[in-house]
């Protein structure tokens, strides 16, 4: 049975927006949405890649951790992979992973549980080689992380030297960076004496803390750290159990939590929950749950892992926290992609370890499904994280025209219906749960996105503009769309922070070259919303011309393949847009040209209807560039290889995709004869 669209484009947004969110909580510092949030979009995505296995895709959130280094600081492969855990948030959940345990093993026998909190911090792995410590990276995204050793140093409680004995040659010790409740208070204390910006709360103020550039600044902030497992070398303690494990690493020096212990069977897990979750309020750090993990070793190496997580362990996360206040008003913000988010303005309120002014509203669905409207007494919940969200309203409180009941003081809410950012229309495309301004090329919130977007390798690859840049730009005044680029000079340029004149030659010469481009790639720059860089190739082979898309109907552009009326009317709220429409005539009169293209079915599609995988180094072809003219041949380039898999292009240092070929008897090609059939196309 096909996937429906709606399903398709479903997955793509929950898999987009919970990136979004990843590279924001573990790359920033900065969480953007609540840890409750996080887990329903989380859990609606492997909801939808178990109903539908064709969805899933092998860089999918549900199958990574954390999200990728950040560049300032070099590179660290860990070991072992730093994976994260399930979650489970009901006593059922709990009880079916014990009874998964208990088939795993093959077992009725009541399972004996290695349990401890679940540190709110930030994951790191230290290194020891030969008992000295040698470097400490961050999780990143669980295979490679940030090194962060001289920061690390700083930290009185991480042991330099190993105690005792016992520890092999080299060995990994994981944990949690984190900041007692009463370090953080005398922290943010300091900050607002001198007149600094306050931590949202411990679990930012320790990760902000732990990746400072300048060491001196980690060594001035109160972080501790609790170990609670090992990485690479852990096959060479001779221990049976974790608890065993965690008494070794007490012995080495290293802190670990005084409220860990065995139990037995789920009765024991729900047990142990109930009594931390008493305990928590006056507990010196904060948890957001407790971690239960199968306790013989041998036998977690028995149960394994499954893509992301072991299926040994599991976090039992605690319910968010949430707070009564008053709705003061109800505005809307415009995001950097140009979604608009209704958000209420609260009577400000202490909940989470934090004073609440302001909590997402989500959209407008979800403003209506709870009738929130100005006045509203509404139960606001903040589940240690930086943006809070509006649960329900208390119907009983909201006031009315007199005191008697009646009609309600303030009428329900509405979305504006143009963007109270750029003036453009705001329109909300058939079975989203989001409206967006439609002036992506001119509105100032959405002005850095389409910049960086604009300046893509994949779209008018302007070499050098990066996002740093591009923030430079913009705040500075100096570039308000992307027509602008074409304007600037080398002396405005090199005015700019760590810019310098020959950077500013090279980068004025980039957007130059960028002039001469394919009207795919102009199409596909103009960050047209559900347009990417294959219908932008199709829309340019289909209509041949600019000005035959920029006046499509809906009807027209869904002649186009694999355009539906989702993506038409994406399309034609863009260019319907006047804003947008001026954007691009100030981009031509530039000097932005191509030859113009060719319908589509003008040529012989010499690879019609055959599937080609590419693995490995191709001597001269960039990989996009081989994707691109396989596709312009009609042929279709998979991600990964079977049955129906006709040619795998190999190059140098082709890996699995190449083994598999060779198990599957798909015939392997080269880059030589890759371009020959290109020219000359299948014999069949």
């Amino acid at each position: 049975m096909a996937v429906p669209a709606v399903t398709v484009e479903r997955a793509a947004w929950l898999r987009a927006e919970l990136d979004r969110h990843n590279h924001a909580y573990y790359g920033l510092d900065a969480p953007t949405i609540p840890d409750a949030e996080y887990d329903r979009l989380f859990r609606e995505l492997q909801g939808l890649e178990a109903e539908y296995p064709e969805l899933l895709t092998a860089d999918s959130p549900t199958q990574r951790v954390g999200a990728a280094a950040l560049k300032e600081f070099p590179p660290r492969l860990h070991g072992v992979p730093m994976l994260s855990l399930n979650n489970a948030f009901a006593p059922e959940e709990v009880e079916a992973f014990d009874k998964r345990v208990r088939d795993g093993l093959e077992t009725i026998a009541a399972i004996d549980y290695a349990v401890e909190p679940k540190f709110d911090g930030l994951a790191i792995s230290l290194t020891y080689e030969n008992g000295l410590f040698t470097c400490g990276a961050t999780r990143g995204d669980g295979v490679t992380g940030e090194d962060v050793t001289p920061n690390l140093r700083t930290l009185r409680c991480i042991p330099l030297r190993l105690r005792g004995e016992g520890w092999p040659a080299l060995i990994e010790v994981r944990g949690e960076v984190l900041m007692f409740k009463a370090d953080f208070a005398e922290l943010n204390a300091r900050q607002r004496e001198r007149g600094d910006k306050e931590f949202a709360n411990p679990r930012n103020a320790a990760a902000g803390s732990l990746r400072q550039l300048d060491s001196k600044i980690t060594a001035g902030r109160p972080l501790s750290f609790f170990a609670y497992g090992v990485g690479a070398g852990s096959n060479e303690l001779a221990v049976r159990t974790h608890g065993e494990l965690m008494d070794r690493l007490a012995g080495w020096g290293f802190p670990v939590a005084v409220e860990r212990g065995v139990v037995t069977g789920s009765r024991g897990l729900l047990g142990y929950f109930a009594e931390i979750g008493e305990k928590r309020p006056a507990l010196p750090y904060d948890i957001d749950g407790v971690v239960y993990k199968v306790n013989r070793l041998d036998w977690q190496d028995r149960l394994g892992f499954v893509s992301r997580a072991p299926r040994f362990a599991i976090a039992h996360k605690f319910p968010a926290e949430e707070a009564l206040t008053e709705v003061l008003g109800i505005d809307v913000q415009v995001g950097r992609t140009g979604a608009i988010t209704p958000v209420a303005r609260l009577k400000p309120v202490f909940v989470g370890g934090v004073t609440v002014t302001n909590a997402t509203l989500h959209n407008e669905d979800e403003v209506r499904r709870k009738d929130v409207r100005v006045g509203d007494t509404v139960i606001v919940r903040r589940a240690g994280d930086v943006i809070p969200e509006v649960v329900a309203i208390v119907p009983e409180k909201r006031p009315t025209r007199d005191l008697f009941g009646g009609e309600p003081l303030h009428p329900p809410f509405e979305l504006p219906k143009t963007c109270p950012e750029c003036g453009s229309a705001v329109t909300r495309g058939e079975d989203e749960a989001i409206a967006r301004c439609t002036g992506g090329l001119y509105c100032p919130a959405q002005r850095k996105q389409a910049l960086w977007h604009f300046a893509a390798r994949r779209a008018m690859d302007i070499e050098g503009l990066g996002d740093k840049l591009v923030d430079q730009l913009v705040d500075a005044g100096l570039v308000h769309s992307p027509a602008d680029l074409y304007g600037l000079s080398v002396e405005t340029l090199a005015g700019l922070e760590r810019m310098g004149e020959k950077s500013a030659r090279n980068l004025v010469a980039a957007i130059a070259q960028s002039r001469q481009t394919t009207l795919a790639r102009f199409i596909f720059a103009l960050g047209i919303r559900n347009v990417g860089e294959a219908t932008a190739r199709d829309l340019a082979r289909h209509f041949g011309q600019l000005e035959g898309i920029m006046g499509a109907e809906a009807i027209a552009l869904q002649q186009v393949p694999d355009v539906g009326p989702v993506v038409a009317a994406s399309i034609v709220a863009f260019f319907n847009e006047s804003h947008n429409r001026e954007i691009i005539a100030r981009l031509l009169a530039a000097g932005l040209q191509w030859s113009e293209g060719q319908p589509a079915d003008s040529g012989p599609k010499l690879l019609a209807g055959k599937t080609l995988v590419l693995t490995g180094t191709l001597p001269t072809l960039k990989r996009d560039d081989a994707k691109a003219m396989i596709e312009a041949a009609g042929g279709k380039v998979a991600g990964s290889v079977s049955k129906k898999t006709d040619y795998v292009v190999a190059g140098e240092e082709a890996g699995s995709k190449l083994e598999k070929a060779q198990e599957l008897g798909v015939s392997v090609i080269d880059e030589a004869e890759l371009l020959k059939l290109l020219e000359k196309g299948v014999e069949e």
